[in-house]
């Protein structure tokens, strides 16, 4: 039996992305699963890096991905129409670039991509 492949999405808990992005990394990355760590607007979290205690429970979570499962890769997502995180798509782009940066931080060695969701429910690689 092979081993299971797993990927990560730092994804906000809106219902209307989960699907979206699930279906792309497992066809993007070959995964079986997704580890979906949900937060209402988490690239803002990330690019402000606060609330601590909401940042360290992501990077906990996101640990447990890589670490445990063996996660190759993490993608950080923001999408428009985000309720946790009501700006501009130019804003929300920004952000995930902050965002990247943090999760980079933390050390692990999966790779990191940032996704961007459009009110379409399209997924678009942005980096």
């Amino acid at each position: 039996m092979s081993p299971r492949t797993f990927v990560t999405a730092i994804n906000c808990m809106d219902g209307r992305v989960q699907l979206p992005i699930i279906e792309w990394m497992k066809h993007r990355y070959k995964a079986e699963y997704v580890d979906m760590i949900t937060e209402p607007g988490p690239i803002k979290v990330l690019a402000d890096n606060k609330p601590a205690d909401v940042v360290a429970s992501l990077k906990t979570r996101t640990g447990i991905s890589v670490n445990k499962h063996g996660s190759s890769c993490i993608a950080v997502i923001g999408h428009g129409d985000c309720a946790g995180n009501p700006v501009g798509k130019d804003v929300q782009l920004q952000q995930l670039e902050k965002a990247k940066h943090t999760v980079q931080s933390w050390g692990f060695t999966a790779s990191i991509i940032g996704l961007w969701v459009d009110e379409q429910w399209t997924v678009h690689h942005i980096f």
